[in-house]
Formats: structure tokens, sequence, C-alpha cells
């Protein structure tokens, strides 16, 4: 498959395949036991495979949009690929969780633009509200692990063993945030993690409200065309 396909592929495909890619980043570590591996060689194979999903949603841009979401690209990719070369320090993974922060934002922001336009529901709708869900735990995910690797007792009971202890351990706790189920084993501790996470907290409540209106206003005016 040449480039100019790959493209055409993921244009169609976007949403499904943005979807596959955060499913495997997020909980692909339910079928790892070596963590080691998962920082230094299954991270960056992730960070690749969302890159290049990330290609359909932003296709339809400008040259400089194109030119910023390389650039975001190299980052992603580039900085877990140092985890397997160097031992890096705290700066160096604070950095590196805001960037990551940042790239899941301007996804959301996206995915919020394209659920809000049409007036009909198809697989790409139902796989884009499924991708600001998980989008959101990706951003509140790396956004308490630059707070985290600033101010380690930040949280208790967060795993410290290695760098992707501590990320599964953030995946479960934005995810348990998101979905409000509250188990209340890994809770914030300082203020700015406790003011976070209930900013994160109303988004999430915010993000179901009104994806249920899109959702209920697309199927009534599906309906009324029919």
């Amino acid at each position: 498959m040449n480039s100019i396909a790959l493209i055409q592929f993921l244009q169609r495909r976007k949403y499904e395949v943005l979807l596959v890619a955060l499913v495997q980043h997020l909980f692909i570590g339910v079928f790892l036991t070596d963590l080691d591996l998962y920082t230094r060689v299954i991270w960056p194979i992730n960070m690749v495979v969302l890159g290049i999903a990330c290609i359909g949603v932003f296709a339809q841009y400008g040259r400089a949009w194109n030119m910023l979401r390389a650039v975001f690209f190299l980052l992603v990719l580039g900085l877990p690929l140092a985890l397997s070369f160097a031992d890096v320090g705290i700066r160096f993974m604070v950095v590196l969780s805001l960037i990551y922060a940042v790239f899941f934002a301007l996804i959301f922001a996206e995915i919020l633009r394209f659920l809000i336009k049409p007036s009909y529901i198809d697989v790409d709708i139902i796989s884009a509200s499924a991708c600001g869900f998980l989008l959101l735990i990706e951003t509140a995910t790396f956004l308490f692990q630059a707070l985290y690797y600033r101010q380690p007792d930040a949280f208790n009971n967060v795993a410290s063993s290695s760098p992707a202890a501590t990320y599964v351990d953030l995946v479960y706790f934005s995810t348990i945030l998101q979905t409000t189920i509250g188990f209340g084993d890994i809770t914030p501790k300082s203020v700015p993690t406790k003011l976070i996470a209930s900013f994160f907290g109303i988004i999430g409540q915010f993000y179901s409200v009104v994806l249920v209106g899109i959702l209920i206003s697309k199927f009534t005016s599906a309906r009324a065309k029919t």
C-alpha cells in the first residue's frame, strides 16, 4: 500500500483506526507482564501506531496545521525512544508528559468539532464518540503523570518502580475518575492534583451529557428526514 492509498484509507476509516489505536495504547498492559519491555519497546511502537492513526483526523487541514501535527508526531515518537537508549531524569518525564497531554487535547478538540457538525448517526459518529472519552483519559493521564514526576507525593499509592508501572496506575486512576466509579485505592494528595482531578471529573460529566444531547439530536434529525 503506497502513501497515498494509506492516507485515503486513514481518511475513510480515521475514527475506527484511532479508536483501535487508543484502546491498544491505554490497555495493552492487560496482556503484558514485563513492564520494562513495555517502556522500552511497546510504548514507542504504540506511539507510531497512534501517530499514524491521527493522520486521517487532521489530513483535511492546511500546510501550517499539518506541519504542527508533524512536529507533535516527531516529539511523541522521539521522546519515548529516548527511554530505550538512555536513563532520563525527572524533568524529561515532566516535559514528555506535558507534550503528550497537549497532543491528546488537540485530538480531543478535533473530535468535538466533528461530533457537532453532521446531522446524522453512523459508524464514524459512534467511533468518534468513543474516541473522545478515551482521549479525555489520555489527556488526564499524562497531565497527572507530569504532576507526579514533578511532585512524587502528589498521589497516594501510585507505583514508582518504573515509568510503565506509574503510567499504568495513572491510566487506571484516570479511567476510574472519568467513569465516576471511585474505588479510592489511588487518591490525589496535593492541592493541584485534587483540583485537576475535580476539573477532569466535571469535564467528563459534561462531555457525557453533551454527547447524549448530540446523539439524540442527530437521531431525531435523521428520523425527521426519512
